[in-house]
């Protein structure tokens, strides 16, 4: 056969699309459509309708099968990266969590999962020069404020992708990169201890009084017993996300904490506007449990048990940044979390081993607590990163 130079990639299109640069990357538990910087429309509007067709949003059938997305809230997201104008950074970051069915790209808060494919992605994009061996990045998270250094693996001048460190919910095992959450307490929306109090009780009209920890720590999280909605902390995903009901109570408890955070005017407005942040999880002291692989947990491995819901669905795992203020709440007493944890009653330096749907996760936090109050100089999370398809995403004219 005859080649007249046309390529499946470089062809003419009878339907024009524009052609935008990107790379699918999965970070953590998560995946995600990365862009850098440059190539995104200017306007903010016009970037966004980009970003929502590309993932194939919105979606009334809820598959998002004319676009990239996975119809989960683990695979519709979207990362932007560029040069950072702040001499501390290298790199200015923002998350976009898409919503699957409505026009909606929430930034209110970051993805700590997306945040270990950030470095990688810089680095093989040519935004930041690599070191042998660990380069370190500096990542300014735009979302909320809050700086992130970011130790990646690198071999040939490439960030590297194979290792031994096994991240559950994961099938292959990875090379781990290392996220340090600087200061993450607090933001410019809310402090770390939104209402000032470790434990706020909650009216919930139609549900009644629920008590709560609302904590602001790298993302604003929702934090509440497991035995107060009814569970005892081993439920799986498939089992949460069929109780309609039980949702719905999460997402009524979700909307009045945000209000009570100072986060939005009113419940409903939080529920239509803001479905990323703050979180809900809930919490159970440490027992024996299986993952969804009819894999068992011991008790003796864990320190407490952890459920998170993300975009009012069960995640199938644990977010990175709900397990950065867990881990920051489970090291500061005087919190639910802590009195759940082996070490109620005590502050300091605190590696907490949280049992979730898909294994275990460890994450370290040092709170201390001095004239002002509880500051949280750190908290550190592993992760793995793989970059998954380069080229460019189709989007229609």
């Amino acid at each position: 056969m005859e080649d007249h130079g046309h390529h499946p990639l470089t062809a003419d299109r009878t339907r024009p699309s524009r052609r935008i640069p990107a790379v699918w990357m999965r970070g953590g538990t998560s995946k995600g459509l990365f862009f850098r910087s440059d190539v995104l429309p200017s306007d903010p509007a016009e970037r966004d309708a980009l970003i929502l067709r590309a993932l194939g949003s919105p979606d009334p059938y809820g598959t998002q099968i004319d676009g990239l997305g996975g119809a989960t809230s683990s695979t519709s997201k979207a990362v932007i990266v560029g040069p950072s104008s702040r001499p501390d950074c290298d790199l200015d970051y923002r998350f976009g969590h898409v919503s699957i069915q409505s026009p909606l790209i929430d930034y209110s808060g970051n993805c700590g999962n997306l945040t270990a494919a950030v470095g990688p992605f810089a680095i093989a994009e040519g935004l930041v020069a690599p070191v042998e061996g660990v380069t370190e990045v500096r990542i300014w998270q735009a979302n909320i404020g809050k700086r992130i250094l970011a130790r990646v693996p690198v071999r040939d001048g490439l960030p590297l992708e194979t290792g031994d460190y096994h991240l559950d919910g994961i099938p292959w095992s990875g090379a781990a990169i290392e996220l340090s959450f600087l200061d993450p307490g607090g933001s410019n929306e809310a402090p770390l201890l939104p209402t000032g109090h470790e434990v706020d009780s909650l009216e919930i009209p139609e549900f009644g009084r629920i008590e709560a920890t609302l904590i602001n720590a790298g993302n604003p999280t929702v934090l509440v017993r497991a035995a107060d909605l009814g569970l005892t902390g081993c439920e799986l995903p498939a089992q949460i996300g069929a109780d309609r009901a039980l949702l719905e109570r999460c997402e009524r408890i979700r909307a009045h904490a945000a209000v009570t955070m100072g986060l939005g005017d009113t419940p409903d407005e939080v529920s239509r506007s803001r479905p990323a942040t703050p979180k809900l999880a809930f919490v159970a002291p440490a027992a024996d449990s299986l993952d969804t692989r009819g894999e068992p947990i011991a008790a003796e491995r864990i320190d407490l048990l952890a459920r998170i819901l993300s975009m009012g669905r069960p995640h199938h795992a644990f977010t990175g940044t709900g397990a950065v203020a867990l881990a920051v709440a489970a090291a500061m007493p005087g919190t639910l979390v802590n009195a759940t944890t082996p070490w109620a009653g005590q502050s300091g330096v605190h590696h907490c081993r949280l049992g979730h749907p898909s294994g275990t996760l460890e994450v370290g936090a040092e709170v201390i607590a001095d004239a002002n109050g509880w500051q949280v100089p750190r908290a550190i999370l592993r992760r793995t990163a793989r970059r998954l398809m380069e080229g460019v995403v189709l989007v229609p004219e």
